[in-house]
């Protein structure tokens, strides 16, 4: 499997990154065992995670990913093998959203117990707090860094404003810099992306990894009705894809998919892996079963014509929008 270069980094991906938000939510211990086990066997070594993760499930208080991540790589004696990422910053009960440095200092030593590793490969801001200096943000990373809590360092969700400050001030202060900026793109939601932020990640070598890059299922077909949504956990994610756009963006990955065989989560995921400035995608799976998808997106080999059609069905919705 080819393997890319986070940013400016030695730190390596394959085009497919796995999310870890369903480890202690919609997989229990045993089941998550089982699907790191076989990524690791298939060759998708990087993991990303977030503290919070899944703070949302009933019963969770957060890390509760962090901590099934750390167990493995523990029992299994694999943490040289893999890539790990995590994240700092969302709500864990404070009540906001906090990425000052004395929080962050805090938070990545709860973050390095749960992994239970002395090392974070890539550390990101995980949502901005929209008040605390660039610079007091980029210095907690600066003693991590020095200490050899955290590897290199990436950002998520924030404004391209943000963002430049951030690299600007990296830049004329020697504070570390952001290697990789997460953001949610998929066919269904392009414009985080597409426009500064891709322009801003190009002008200074930063990578993108894209999360929700099947849209919370819907890009895998199985939502097609609203009774298909009924019970199931990412229902309120869905529940507004069911337009016209949505269905005419499943109707041409229908069509792709047919056409090479593959299943249409493994064409949605292979569109992400060939857009312009874009390192990895981000995807998660509940089922073995659901691998499979991972390896068709990284083995297709989409055409040009293929990728103008997925292009055309999914910029519809901004035309119409204009």
């Amino acid at each position: 499997m080819d393997v890319k270069n986070l940013g400016n980094t030695d730190l390596q991906t394959p085009p497919i990154i796995f999310g870890g938000n369903v480890f202690g939510w919609t997989l229990d211990e045993k089941e998550s065992f089982k699907i790191l086990d076989e990524l690791l066997e298939k060759g998708y070594t990087c993991i990303d995670t977030a503290d919070v993760y899944s703070r949302w499930a009933d019963g969770n208080e957060g890390g509760e990913s962090e901590k099934i991540i750390g167990k493995w790589m523990k029992e299994r004696q694999v943490r040289d093998k893999i890539t790990l990422a995590t994240k700092v910053g969302s709500d864990m009960g404070q009540g906001q959203k906090d990425i000052s440095k004395n929080y962050i200092l805090k938070a990545a030593q709860e973050s390095l117990k749960r992994l239970q590793t002395d090392y974070i490969d890539l550390y990101y801001t995980h949502w901005d707090d929209d008040r605390t200096p660039v610079e007091e943000t980029l210095s907690a990373y600066q003693e991590l860094i020095k200490n050899g809590a955290v590897k290199y360092i990436g950002a998520s969700n924030l404004s391209p404003a943000r963002l430049r400050d951030s690299l600007n001030a990296s830049n004329d202060k020697s504070l570390p810099k952001y290697q990789v900026f997460q953001q949610e793109y998929n066919l269904m939601n392009r414009d985080k992306v597409e426009g500064d932020i891709l322009k801003l990640c190009q002008t200074n070598n930063v990578s993108i990894t894209t999360y929700f890059s099947l849209a919370s299922g819907f890009l895998t077909g199985k939502y097609r009705t609203k009774d298909d949504l009924e019970g199931q956990n990412r229902k309120d994610f869905v529940k507004d894809y069911l337009d016209d756009h949505g269905k005419n963006i499943l109707k041409s990955l229908d069509e792709v998919a047919e056409e090479h065989g593959i299943s249409n989560a493994g064409v949605a995921l292979a569109w992400i892996i060939n857009r312009p400035g874009i390192t990895a995608a981000i995807a998660s799976a509940t089922k073995s079963s659901h691998l499979k998808a991972f390896d068709e997106a990284t083995a297709v080999q989409l055409s040009k014509a293929d990728m103008e059609k997925l292009n055309e069905a999914s910029s519809k919705k901004k035309q119409q929008d204009n």
